[in-house]
């Protein structure tokens, strides 16, 4: 039986390519720094989980090494430098074991696959669910890999079909990763400035989407509501653009219609993203009624619009995995519209303290929905220690102050809890409590007492 060892297995991607080759019947063993309620669900699947890093968790007949780019954390030293100083890779490379990043990873696993790259500034996740929801469901489709766990995957990231060809997947932009794929269809919904520390301006981030188009082999896929996406789009052979109720192929005025439908989840961006869904599905072979059915049946996913519960004091508690301006803005709005009665107390953790800095002027002015507003700490990932000195949470929360003077610092998750609790106390039946972030702000579900969970 061949060995796979994950580094970083506790990351929604890598645990994802666990699960995969889990699949192939593979012995799987992976590593983590720290331990998470993901690990404890590997666990019981078969994986060998190993909390911190020792040479010794990797086993000497090991066929394959996959590890995260999470764990270049050290922005000093050199993408090399980092990975050199890795226990686990540096033994891997000693006794030439196959060694591959998870962009390089999930190529491998889509070498001659018919593959749809579900990719953007925001909103991936959420589309790529929807789209694996409507494949799993109708029938017709194989494997989908989503940044999110998702409830008609059995509450996992990934569904697989080891028989089928077939293959959509989530990819990100981030160092231009995603150019380790070349895609039957690419979809892109907005192209968003974001990943500063690496991109040099709008036009490099912008360059990096094209590439991806030119690398898709049949179709590209972009809403109209987004320009830089579109004119990718229209400038492709096989460019699809998406309307609000309608779509067409680039160089012809035939419109398609699609058909109206009623979402459980709320919000606008909830429909661009599901409207790009069904026309994936159907350039893919999939019936429009099935299609339809299918998207109505989605119910959300983890950290995208996810109502966790109740907590014990009757304030609903729920989980977003936003946060940058331009997904918190309606990420803000669609809870407004759902729950207008409740009061909306936000809990925002910015991610990384150089993209605090960086798209400063758009959170001075995204949180306009939000009658209560406090920020634990800004979450560390890869940032330079000028960076941290630059930005601390107090200065963050000072900025956000000038317009909304109900901002607060939490001054660590820790305390962030007592806070949130003794309100939930002294206001019930009132409130709808908002982890908003990409980092650890989401741990806070485990902290406020809950009458029920979901």
């Amino acid at each position: 039986m061949k060995k796979l060892h994950c580094i970083g297995i506790g990351g929604i991607a890598v645990s994802a390519i666990a699960r995969y080759y889990l699949a192939l019947w593979w012995r799987v063993s992976g590593s983590d720094i720290a331990d998470s309620p993901l690990l404890h669900t590997l666990q019981p699947e078969g994986v060998r989980i190993h909390i911190g890093e020792s040479a010794e968790h990797l086993d000497d007949d090991t066929d394959l090494v996959v590890y995260s780019e999470a764990i270049i954390t050290k922005p000093d030293l050199s993408n090399e430098e980092n990975l050199s100083a890795n226990k686990e890779l540096s033994k891997a490379r000693k006794c030439a074991m196959q060694v591959r990043s998870y962009p390089e990873a999930l190529a491998h696993i889509l070498t001659h696959k018919h593959a749809i790259a579900i990719t953007w500034s925001h909103g991936k996740s959420t589309t790529t669910a929807m789209l694996g929801t409507i494949f799993c469901s109708s029938g017709v489709w194989g494997s989908t890999l989503a940044g999110t766990l998702v409830p008609h995957f059995e509450n996992k990231n990934i569904r697989i079909d080891t028989d089928s060809d077939n293959f959509a997947f989530e990819a990100c932009e981030y160092k231009r990763s995603f150019l380790a794929y070349s895609p039957d269809i690419t979809v892109i919904t907005n192209i968003d400035l974001d990943h500063l520390d690496y991109y040099r301006d709008l036009d490099d981030y912008v360059s990096a989407f094209s590439e991806l188009a030119r690398q898709t082999g049949r179709y590209v896929i972009a809403h109209t509501s987004d320009d830089h996406a579109r004119i990718i789009a229209e400038h492709h052979a096989g460019g699809v653009i998406v309307g609000a109720d309608s779509y067409r192929f680039s160089g012809s005025s035939e419109i398609h219609p699609i058909p109206d439908f009623t979402l459980q989840i709320a919000g606008t961006h909830m429909r661009e993203n599901a409207r790009l869904a069904y026309v994936a599905a159907m350039l893919s072979g999939v019936k429009s009624d099935e299609a339809i059915k299918w998207l109505e049946a989605y119910r959300g996913s983890w950290r995208r619009g996810e109502v966790v519960g109740t907590t014990e004091n009757g304030n609903i508690l729920m989980s977003d995995y936003g946060h940058h301006p331009r997904e918190i803005v309606p990420t803000l709005r669609a809870v407004r519209s759902q729950y207008p009665d409740r009061r909306l107390f936000v809990v925002f953790q910015p991610h990384q303290y150089s993209r605090t800095i960086e798209l400063l002027d758009g959170f001075r002015t995204c949180f306009d929905g939000a009658d209560e507003l406090l920020v634990p700490d800004i979450y560390f990932s890869r940032d330079k220690q000028s960076d941290v000195e630059a930005m601390p949470a107090e200065r963050f929360v000072s900025e956000l102050s000038v317009r909304y003077p109900h901002v607060r610092c939490g001054h660590g998750l820790e305390n962030t809890a007592k806070i949130i609790s003794e309100y939930d106390r002294q206001n019930p039946d009132s409130s709808l409590f908002l982890l908003l972030g990409a980092g650890t702000v989401d741990n806070l579900r485990y902290e406020i007492p809950m009458y029920f969970s979901s």
